[in-house]
């Protein structure tokens, strides 16, 4: 029970990559308290306390664009629970769109949830982090690493949440608060089957498909696996990392080439 008695915030975690972290952590014995922008988070926190009954999942819906709502969320959750030692910066939003079809509202949409609503839930969060604490950014391969056609406004956001994970590590450090980043790659989530959607609306699957063949693992990985890692770096076990990215994606950037090798 590594998060035994901690208090975790995370975002986005109603569904997909999120939804795997809040049920790792709850598996560990942290309280989890999640926020999403989506209606789906009643049958998930029914979910979470279905399948983790001794376990502590709350959550409220929230825009994380809203600075205003987040300060009185964290506020709230000081004043019940009376600390935070774990912050997952997981919600994130990626619509496929060539840079030519990509409007300013679309690299707005992108820009204003994926990097400025990242800043505005850590600034939020801050005036109530434990001594010590852990920040996990969820970043991604994609555009640190790697990129695909129609990526480039969530290839910039990602990329830039390496640099946030960076600055802030060094700002924080003196209060013994790590800051980390993960970067996966494919992880069968929602957002993933969306994006295949976006791909080829008359088989997505057959993107999926291609997708895993490509990796290899021959597989996407699990919400769980990743929930894993940021376990991992919310305990105790990693408390001499910081400023780190870790990319978690089945060695889907390993090969030089796709012809190349026996």
């Amino acid at each position: 029970m590594k998060l035994d008695g901690m208090v975790a915030v995370v975002t986005g975690g109603a569904m997909g990559n999120g939804a795997g972290i809040v049920k790792v952590f709850l598996k560990y014995g942290a309280k989890v308290i999640v926020i999403d922008n989506s209606d789906k988070i009643r049958e998930a926190l029914k979910e979470f306390q279905k399948e983790y009954p001794n376990g502590y999942a709350a959550g409220c819906i929230c825009d994380i664009r809203d600075k205003e709502r987040l300060d009185t969320i964290m506020k709230t959750i000081y004043n019940q629970l009376g600390k935070i030692d774990v912050l997952v910066n997981n919600a994130g939003v990626c619509k496929l769109a060539s840079f030519e079809d990509t409007t300013e509202e679309m690299r707005d949409f992108h820009f204003d949830i994926n990097i400025k609503g990242t800043w505005n839930v850590t600034k939020s969060a801050l005036p109530y982090l434990n001594n010590p604490a852990s920040i996990i950014n969820l970043s991604s391969v994609t555009g640190v690493r790697v990129a695909d056609p129609g990526e480039v406004a969530y290839a910039t956001t990602k990329a830039a949440l390496v640099g946030f994970t960076k600055g802030l590590a060094a700002d924080l450090v003196s209060k013994n608060i790590r800051v980390n980043a993960v970067l996966p790659g494919y992880i069968r989530t929602p957002m993933v089957e969306g994006m295949a959607t976006d791909s080829n609306k008359e088989n997505p699957e057959s993107v999926i498909n291609g997708i895993a063949s490509a990796i290899p693992m021959k597989r996407m990985g699990t919400p769980e696996e990743l929930g894993e890692l940021c376990a991992f770096l919310a305990s105790k076990e990693s408390s001499y990392i910081t400023a780190e990215t870790i990319i978690f994606d089945g060695g889907s950037t390993l090969p030089e080439t796709n012809s190349m090798g026996v």
